[in-house]
């Protein structure tokens, strides 16, 4: 094998909560990763005379980037010297609370695992993962988890959600350790593993970000994109991760497209549905 395309797909959470900081300096989380399948980072690994790494349309995402770390780790871990020019061609919006660098690096341990033979474990691309950021070693599963401990304890969860999910980004990067600056760490009283057993439209009324109030706080407009989404007629509205993406999951596509429409044409929006299993929108408005 000379070379491998893969998907690296976008997730969002639902529900995230900090139960406590630990010792280490990191803190211990519950959420529910849930990947959105139509929407990835498309990479292609092709064995070259040397290392080389062309991300299409973020060039300045090139240096300090999670798929080169991903590289030199399996570099150290195997001895070897990995000679691989990589094209990422980027969909994912960055630091979007979307997992996109997450995923470029998890899918990136696992294909060059295969492109070049080096037969690691899967256990232990997943505890090298974990190096990487906390929420690496989900990418590398292909099913909704329960996320533990830092979000790298992962328990499957049997959830597939049918409505169609719309994502709203203003282009706003949000700053992880900022994120983390405004958080106080609580218990969290819902169970992630009883989420299957309520419907959709109980949600709001049971599961919260624990960010979205510093986020909100410092950024107005985001939580008016929450507000928005509600007042169009979404089941359940949350912000994804440390933001600034928020979704809605709305009751039909008819709702979805209503409530897209609201939105400034310089906001990222995609709606995840399922139609004959073709992905039925995806743009980016300039």
């Amino acid at each position: 094998m000379e070379n491998i395309t893969v998907k690296a797909y976008a997730k969002i959470n639902i529900g995230l909560n900090v139960v406590k900081k630990r010792e280490d300096g990191f803190h211990n989380l519950e959420t529910v990763f849930y990947q959105l399948k139509n929407l990835y980072d498309e990479l292609t690994f092709e064995k070259a005379n040397s290392y080389e790494l062309i991300i299409n349309n973020h060039e300045n995402l090139t240096e300090n980037n999670l798929i080169t770390s991903a590289l030199r780790l399996l570099e150290k871990l195997t001895g070897k010297t990995l000679k691989v020019k990589i094209t990422l061609t980027k969909k994912i919006p960055v630091g979007a609370g979307l997992g996109g660098g997450s995923s470029d690096a998890a899918v990136t341990l696992s294909a060059l695992n295969t492109l070049f033979n080096l037969d690691l474990p899967k256990e232990l691309l997943q505890k090298s993962a974990l190096q990487l950021g906390s929420d690496v070693p989900l990418f590398l599963f292909d099913y909704p988890t329960i996320g533990k401990s830092r979000g790298e304890i992962l328990e499957k969860i049997n959830l597939k959600i049918s409505h169609p999910i719309l994502l709203i980004n203003p282009g706003i990067h949000i700053s992880t350790k900022k994120a983390f600056e405004k958080i106080t760490p609580h218990k969290n009283n819902f169970d992630y593993s009883k989420l299957t057993s309520l419907p959709i439209n109980a949600w709001q009324d049971n599961i919260v970000n624990d960010f979205e109030s510093g986020i909100f706080e410092l950024y107005p407009e985001i939580k008016k994109i929450k507000i928005d989404l509600i007042q169009a007629g979404a089941l359940f509205s949350l912000m994804s991760g440390t933001g600034s993406t928020v979704y809605g999951i709305f009751p039909n596509l008819k709702k979805a497209k209503e409530a897209k429409n609201i939105f400034r044409d310089n906001h990222f929006t995609f709606i995840q549905y399922n139609m004959n299993k073709k992905l039925y929108d995806n743009r980016r408005h300039k």
